[in-house]
């Protein structure tokens, strides 16, 4: 087995970190009930996986989900949820939603479009979780009578700009010489 290296926990934890502090930012209101439009706050968690693969992106974003649990439990006390609530939305609109985050460098090796369809591919796994967790664990309070539809809306509301706003800024941190180097240099 190999040692991980110190400059790869470093990098990590420092963007682990910065994500943390990114989706504190949030240019829009957040949503009732959970879930808001942050400012980029994908984005670091996304670089981990392409810089360091899938394996690894995975870890990241699991640790990435423990500190979202850790910011938002204080917000979450506030909903009236009973026991099994709790438990499906630590499971399915934390644990799941942002570990899944790590699948973005799926398809790092191929080069440009590769590193954005893996964080389309890890944004909508992220969006299916909260839609699941939407469906069953949050349809007590839709106000339509289909579920599905209102966990489609309420979810799509605010991950569809947070998927559309981490690709464009990937994208355009992906020309910037800095982050080409960074990225080839963990590679």
């Amino acid at each position: 087995m190999k040692k991980t290296s110190v400059k790869k926990i470093a990098v990590s934890a420092i963007l682990i970190a910065l994500g943390a502090v990114l989706s504190l930012i949030k240019p829009l209101p957040p949503m009732p009930l959970g879930g808001s439009v942050t400012l980029f706050s994908m984005v670091p968690i996304t670089l981990i996986a392409v810089m360091f693969g899938t394996r690894w992106g995975l870890f990241s974003a699991f640790v990435y989900s423990l500190v979202q649990i850790g910011l938002d439990v204080a917000g979450m006390m506030s909903w009236g949820m009973d026991a099994r609530m709790w438990v499906g939305a630590i499971v399915f609109d934390y644990l799941v939603a942002y570990t899944v985050i790590g699948f973005s460098g799926l398809f790092r090796k191929k080069g440009f479009i590769g590193i954005c369809f893996g964080i389309c591919l890890a944004l909508s796994l992220r969006f299916i979780s909260h839609f699941v967790s939407g469906c069953i664990f949050f349809a007590i309070w839709s106000p339509w009578d289909n579920p599905y539809i209102y966990s489609v809306c309420y979810n799509g509301a605010y991950m569809l700009p947070e998927l559309i706003f981490t690709v464009i800024a990937v994208a355009i941190l992906y020309k910037t010489d800095a982050i080409k180097r960074l990225l080839n240099e963990a590679q």
